[in-house]
């Protein structure tokens, strides 16, 4: 599907700023981002005005912006990359793009450049398949098909809720392995897309990824926050958290997680022996979190997504509570999310 092909008023493109100057950014991006309406939220904690070149259709959000729309209490969810689910709770429309601002468009191994914002909306329009494994990849992409002996009866696959997107370059690696590994560069290009099995868990990144925003959106949480966070990738759990809850409760309604194509180029940014020697405890939670969302099964009552996200927080704040204040704090920051959810949407 090229941009051509897209009801672009069927997508917001959602940009969380936490650089002022976006100029050389968008510039980058205008030749797949142009038509396209633009929600850009500025972190709260950032203090320069934002430099936007013209050309784009673009709403922006600031700090008053959030105060006046959630209140001056809840607006601190939104600080750092947490800024861009402040475009998530305004957006309207049924896709959310959502690229980091240290990210350009890639080219593939013929040297074109990806059109990510096409790829992704692809990847949701077409069903996923997480009920049984095709080996071929994504059956619905051009070129490829069901395998022999994949059952018909499951042919019909379904929705898909998110299409989680690559990076070349600086891959997503945690601040350890990255810091033990400093030349280490993603140079790997797999033109592939891959359903993720049924009862799999991934940890999504916040730094390329869509999502059926009409499917899914109150998934999207804004929860766990660990002391220290920075304004790196390395120094923050929130997307990796948000990822295990979107794709447990994809599985629980019947939805399916995509990653693999698009890949976007992302550019240094931080230093991953500095911000080891902050204390960290994203590893910690990470070990602890991996069992609970292995045993959790939610109940068969919670039958929309605001269910399973207060379903959630009361088995995150019962089962893991205790071991850690971070926890506590993110199962009253999924209610708290489900709250301003209802309330901003129904006013809308």
């Amino acid at each position: 599907m090229s941009s051509a092909e897209i009801n672009k008023n069927e997508v917001d493109i959602v940009i969380g700023a936490l650089n002022a100057d976006l100029t050389q950014f968008l510039n980058c991006w205008r030749p797949f981002f142009s038509g396209f309406h633009l929600i850009i939220v500025k972190d709260p904690e950032l203090k320069e005005e934002l430099n936007i070149p013209e050309g784009f259709d673009v709403d922006v959000y600031s700090k008053a912006d959030m105060e006046k729309i959630v209140g001056a209490s809840n607006a601190t969810m939104f600080s750092g990359y947490s800024c861009r689910y402040f475009g998530y709770l305004v957006s309207k429309k049924k896709y959310i793009v959502s690229i980091d601002d240290d990210c350009v468009p890639a080219k593939d191994p013929k040297g074109v450049l990806v059109d990510a914002v096409s790829q992704h909306v692809t990847n949701l329009e077409n069903p996923a398949t997480p009920l049984f494994f095709n080996t071929l990849y994504d059956p619905y992409c051009e070129g490829a098909d069901f395998v022999r002996g994949y059952p018909f009866s499951l042919r019909s696959g379904v929705p898909c809720a998110a299409s989680c997107g690559l990076w070349l370059n600086l891959a997503d690696l945690d601040a350890p392995t990255q810091a033990l590994k400093t030349e280490q560069r993603n140079t790997s290009y797999v033109d592939a897309v891959m359903t993720v099995p049924l009862k799999a868990m991934l940890p999504i990144s916040g730094i390329n990824i869509a999502f059926n925003r009409e499917l899914v959106g109150p998934a999207l949480v804004p929860a766990l926050r660990i002391a220290g966070e920075g304004k790196v990738r390395w120094e923050t759990l929130e997307d990796v958290w948000c990822g295990m809850c979107l794709k447990h409760i994809s599985d629980h309604l019947g939805y399916g997680v995509k990653t693999g194509l698009p890949y976007v180029w992302r550019n240094e940014r931080g230093d991953a022996v500095e911000s080891l020697r902050k204390k960290w405890e994203g590893m910690k939670l990470m070990e602890k979190s991996v069992p609970f969302f292995e045993s959790l099964k939610l109940p068969e009552t919670a039958v929309t997504v605001e269910d399973c996200v207060v379903e959630l927080a009361k088995a995150v704040k019962e089962q893991l509570g205790s071991d850690d204040p971070a926890f506590t704090q993110a199962a009253d920051a999924m209610v708290k999310w489900v709250q301003l959810w209802n309330s901003v949407n129904s006013s809308g």
